[in-house]
């Protein structure tokens, strides 16, 4: 099958590789534009395209597939790559439907949660902040809605009491190929089935911004505990310490009772009371100008007395 395939980050290299890998001809890679990064703002290929460069094929990084001269160009390249399939995973834009209608077996996407809950683009991060204990992979085929396409195949995985966000992805990325593969193969036999997604019980995962990171302790300290696994290790969630951020990569949940004040420390060290008067202890954590460390190895540097607060 000739397929174009776009996607941006780490989630959806294993997906080109094994569409590289299992004979399929990838006639074209789009991948979002290069951007700076760090202090040096230095131009970074995203990681999809290092494989693309790696694997010599040719490589397209338009602003807008839906928009303008790049939009026009765009259409005009995919259809002289006349692909079978458009195969997406992350990519970062909305297609447009004259991309959509172009191909054979039409426009299919690679998505991080058993659809119709947590449609968007962080399912991964709030399927854990809100506690689910299983979630999966879809391929559906995409429409002009967002993440609301007839669903062709689900994988569902486990969400362990301790598993991080970060865990989560390198989950998916182990299933995420071998299952797009089974999907190809149902299309091009005809056996794929077209299951429409309906909107009960379907929640939105949106975007997560830096600020949306910052710990609030007057939560739950099951609602605390779900949030830091949720954002770790990227974007990761943080509190501040001394008027210093501190990041905050894992905490333990504690049977430490407390009446002292949410964001107070509950003992001398970093055990901190939530709202439901239960505290949690941050384990692994990074304080603005150190290196990541887990908890013991902190505060043989650094004493926490109870009482100090967090988070101003």
């Amino acid at each position: 099958m000739n397929i174009v395939f776009m996607g941006t980050p780490d989630f959806a290299v294993p997906c080109l590789e094994e569409l590289i890998k299992s004979g399929h001809n990838v006639t074209g890679v789009f991948t979002q534009p290069d951007k700076p990064k760090n202090r040096g703002q230095k131009m970074q290929f995203s990681p999809v395209k290092e494989c693309a460069v790696k694997y010599d094929i040719p490589l397209f990084q338009p602003l807008s597939l839906r928009k303008g001269e790049d939009g026009e160009k765009s259409l005009e390249i995919l259809k002289e790559q006349n692909p079978d399939c458009i195969v997406v995973a992350a990519y970062g834009q909305i297609l447009p439907k004259a991309v959509l209608d172009l191909p054979k077996y039409g426009c299919i996407n690679v998505h991080a949660s058993l659809l119709p809950k947590y449609r968007g683009a962080a399912p991964i991060q709030h399927c854990i902040i809100d506690g689910e204990k299983k979630t999966g992979i879809t391929i559906m085929y995409m429409a002009e809605g967002l993440d609301t396409g007839d669903m062709i195949i689900s994988e569902e995985v486990e969400i362990h009491e301790r598993m991080t966000a970060s865990e989560l992805h390198d989950r998916f990325t182990e299933i995420s190929g071998p299952l797009l593969l089974k999907a190809l193969e149902q299309l091009e036999n005809g056996t794929a089935v077209r299951t429409p997604q309906t909107d009960e019980n379907t929640c939105y995962a949106s975007m997560i911004s830096k600020e949306m990171c910052r710990i609030d302790f007057t939560k739950s300290s099951e609602e605390v505990y779900n949030f830091i696994r949720g954002m770790s290790a990227s974007p990761c969630a943080f509190t501040t310490l001394g008027g210093k951020r501190l990041k905050v990569y894992f905490a333990e949940k504690t049977n430490i009772k407390t009446d002292a004040e949410a964001g107070t420390t509950a003992d001398d060290g970093l055990s901190v009371a939530c709202g439901d008067g239960y505290a949690v202890r941050l384990s692994d954590i990074q304080l603005e100008g150190s290196k990541r460390m887990n908890i013991s190895d902190f505060l043989r540097g650094r004493k926490v007395e109870k009482g100090v607060k967090l988070g101003e």
